[in-house]
């Protein structure tokens, strides 16, 4: 399909929103997605590991320099690098969500052990809720936990979106040192808990089925883990009076929230209005931010400035996304529907969706 294809399949002139559930599948484009990337589809240990530790480290590293440092702009810039750094490893539960159970032997478990339940965000309130934003007949419906249609929400919805996430450290506090000892007490609390709040979704309408056998277990093992650890976080600051210390971190670990937020907010262009969409509308409802643009490694770190390219091949490592586009696009070329998912940056596709929200659809980035 081209862009000419696209063009006639959108909503009429003048109207808000193209229909994505009237967007045929474009063949051509699937069919090279899946052949040209074959020999790229595997996770290489060698990439994963030294990635997700080297960052947790330099992030940990930094953390205690903001904590330390008694000169001012040093300790806040040491601050500003462990707000990136932690950013980037614990972004890797996202890839987590998409390993094959075989595949890379105890990486999972390190993860959570080094970054999943340090930060209070174990791999279990993403594996079983992540895929579900992937499936054929969810995505952008009133299923999906990880979509709602922003561009055509009211304009202050988006930094409400935002600036909210500020509050997930006492969020996750409360779900972890409260809730969860509360909820082995009372059944009816733990299921709440366990339906809304144990998913990193943006739906609030989205709750969570019970998980089943082996997955159970092994999600009760990480909720428990990361409840002593919640629960000895607030042991520290009542028993040790670590205000301080624990105030930046939590300023730290709000910064990591928001800025993924932000990050959440221009991963997709939110424009659909709950209808089932195609594999082709789907990807086109999502976003692209390729080179040359400078900062989207920053921001939307481990392959997710291709997060249009990952919803046409969800299984693909993140560090072979880069190889995979250029391989797609070169095949393609420019005029071709793979194309039209590619944006320029951030502040381009935060201008859009907040255009849209005003009811002025302008041009696109």
């Amino acid at each position: 399909m081209t862009r000419e294809t696209a063009e006639r399949t959108a909503a009429p002139a003048g109207a808000r929103r193209r229909v994505h559930a009237q967007i045929p599948d474009d063949k051509a484009m699937m069919r090279a997605a899946a052949e040209l990337t074959r020999d790229i589809n595997t996770a290489r240990a060698a990439i994963y590991w030294p990635d997700m530790l080297g960052s947790a480290l330099l992030g940990y590293a930094a953390l205690a320099g903001a904590m330390l440092l008694q000169t001012p702009w040093l300790a806040v810039a040491s601050g500003v690098v462990a707000v990136l750094a932690l950013y980037r490893a614990l972004l890797f539960i996202h890839e987590i969500s998409h390993l094959h159970r075989d595949a890379l032997p105890g990486f999972r478990l390190a993860w959570n052990l080094v970054i999943g339940i340090p930060m209070l965000t174990p791999s279990f309130m993403y594996e079983g809720v992540h895929t579900l934003h992937h499936a054929r007949t969810k995505y952008g419906t009133i299923e999906d936990p990880e979509y709602m249609p922003l561009a055509l929400m009211k304009p202050w919805s988006l930094p409400v979106f935002v600036l909210v996430a500020a509050l997930a450290p006492i969020g996750l506090v409360i779900r972890f040192a409260v809730l969860t000892p509360l909820g082995w007490l009372f059944p009816a609390l733990r299921r709440a808990a366990w339906e809304r709040f144990s998913a990193l979704s943006i739906n609030p309408a989205f709750r969570r089925r019970p998980a089943q056998g082996k997955e159970a277990r092994r999600f009760l093992l990480l909720e428990i883990s990361a409840t002593a650890w919640a629960i000895s976080l607030v042991a520290l600051v009542i028993g040790l009076g670590l205000w301080r210390e624990i105030a930046i971190a939590g300023a730290v670990f709000a910064a990591v929230a928001v800025f993924n937020q932000l990050r959440t907010l221009v991963a997709h262009l939110w424009e659909n209005e709950g209808e089932a969409m195609t594999v082709t509308a789907q990807y086109l409802d999502s976003v692209n931010v390729p080179p040359p643009s400078p900062l989207a490694a920053i921001w939307a770190p481990v392959g997710l400035r291709y997060h249009a390219l990952h919803h046409l091949i969800p299984s693909m490592p993140y560090h072979s996304l880069g190889e995979a586009h250029r391989r797609i696009r070169d095949h393609l070329g420019e005029g071709s529907t793979f194309h039209e998912a590619s944006h320029r940056g951030m502040v381009p596709l935060v201008g859009r969706i907040a255009r849209s929200t005003m009811g002025r659809p302008g041009p696109a980035d």
